[in-house]
């Protein structure tokens, strides 16, 4: 193998495993509220094309890492869409206290 493609796995290991946690999160939160539906919608259209280039050149590389991200992505975009759709927001948890009470005296 090509020290070439070597670099390419290796790029796309590195590039598509920082996508992992948060792709994970969301799913198993089932949380989108801070997901941007504009950004996901071109991320998962970029990443596609980016499948496509690679078949077109044939990159084992780009393939893979693209076919992996393209999949997580548009699972996120669904459920973007789908909570986005019924309304659904998760529930923020606050915590009001008076700032004067934790503050020490000025006396």
């Amino acid at each position: 193998m090509p020290i070439s493609e070597i670099i390419g796995l290796i790029a796309a290991s590195l590039t598509t495993g920082s996508f992992l946690p948060q792709a994970i999160l969301a799913l198993k939160t089932r949380n989108t509220d801070g997901i941007s539906l504009a950004m996901y919608a071109l991320f998962t259209l970029g990443v596609a094309l980016w499948f496509v280039y690679g078949l077109m050149v044939i990159s084992l590389p780009v393939i893979i890492a693209n076919l992996i991200t393209f999949l997580l992505a548009a699972s996120i975009l669904t459920m973007k869409v789908l909570n986005t759709k019924s309304g659904k927001k998760n529930e923020s948890h606050t915590i009001d206290f008076d700032v004067q009470s934790v503050l020490p005296s000025a006396h």
